[in-house]
């Protein structure tokens, strides 16, 4: 489309964490403050567009991997329904891995959206075309629609800053933007054994399989993930695909009653560019111990709902803070038009790190 494809962006070893820490290509550092992680596992994409290096950039999420580091740094992502935007090769991970860009605006994105959507022979799992816009979209008036704020996920605590940015962003929608707002935290329970499952699975077994003589040169971490996956049987992922169906379910239903579901992108600030987890939790033996800390992206990852986080404002140490508005299935549009309205709402491109 005319784009000018400048080089590839660092990511995480095998895209295997959601810290932006990596051996091979050092670790990747968030322009707020360079001590701190900037999120991964598509953390060079997200340096680079809130860096300025470039205006737009390309990530793929399984788990979390372009909302993260587009929270941590600033920015906007928007992972769309499972296989609206067609990739190739085939993932190991293909049930949960959604590619997308990532910008500065939501129009940004929108264009990007509709350049990049539709259909592809390499990609079984690809959509058919879009019947619409995106990018005008953006620019239609919001119509009424129905928000659900959820202040957590799965009961889990919420930095202070982080409640205090995301609560301020909801009254603002609440009392500017034509929605009917309900609040209240979900009871869904956490699925973290069957993403844990099905990511160790299918990371560890195809990786493991091609890398088991090479264990002693990976990040230990991916390592560990490769040698957890070889206990893991077919009955065991046979039993997480039903249990992502059920969960699946759930989240499905809650959008009979409503258009959008809002929550903080994360529960946590950035932390150490040299740690893979933050400063108060513990290492454990889960193959993805960062899923621990990024608890509100990776279950829309198993239902496949489209997913974006949004600036929502900055702590007083002036770090971004996200909030991460979820759509119905295939409701991308929504998503977008709402962030639009969110954006010109409280707009954030003005603010720059101080490089």
């Amino acid at each position: 489309a005319g784009a000018i494809i400048v080089g590839k962006t660092a990511t995480t070893e095998f895209g295997w964490t959601g810290s932006s820490y990596s051996r091979v290509f050092g670790h990747g550092r968030n322009p707020w403050d360079p001590a701190l992680t900037s999120g991964g596992s598509s953390s060079g994409s997200a340096i680079s567009v809130a860096a300025r290096m470039v205006p737009a950039a390309l990530g793929s999420d399984g788990g979390g991997s372009v909302r993260i580091p587009g929270a941590f740094c600033g920015i906007f992502a928007l992972k769309a329904s499972l296989g609206r935007i067609p990739t190739w090769p085939w993932s190991a991970t293909e049930m949960l891995s959604h590619a997308g860009p990532m910008t500065r605006t939501v129009r940004d994105s929108a264009l990007l959206f509709d350049l990049l959507s539709g259909p592809d022979a390499r990609d079984h799992q690809a959509l058919p075309a879009k019947n619409e816009s995106w990018l005008a979209r953006c620019d239609q008036p919001l119509p009424a629609l129905r928000v659900h704020y959820s202040p957590t996920l799965f009961n889990t605590p919420v930095d202070e800053q982080i409640a205090r940015c995301v609560e301020q962003a909801v009254e603002q929608i609440a009392h500017t933007l034509p929605v009917t707002l309900t609040a209240r935290p979900l009871d869904w329970s956490s699925p973290f054994e069957t993403f844990d499952t099905l990511w160790s699975g299918g990371r560890g077994v195809a990786y493991g399989a091609a890398l088991q003589q090479q264990l002693d040169q990976l990040d230990p971490g991916f390592a560990a993930l490769i040698e957890r996956a070889q206990r893991l049987n077919l009955a065991d992922y046979l039993a997480a695909q039903k249990q992502r169906a059920a969960f699946a379910g759930q989240v499905h239903a809650l959008f009979d009653s409503v258009d959008l579901l809002i929550t903080p992108t994360l529960p946590v600030l950035p932390f150490s560019a040299d740690r893979h987890v933050p400063e108060n939790q513990s290492p454990g033996d889960s193959g993805v111990e960062w899923a621990r800390w990024t608890p509100f992206t990776w279950p829309f990852n198993l239902s496949g709902n489209p997913a974006a986080t949004i600036p929502c404002g900055f702590t007083a140490q002036g770090l971004p803070v996200g909030l991460q508005v979820i759509g119905r299935r295939y409701a991308e549009g929504d998503v977008l038009q709402f962030c639009a309205a969110l954006e010109a709402l409280m707009p954030w491109d003005q603010h720059q790190p101080s490089l």
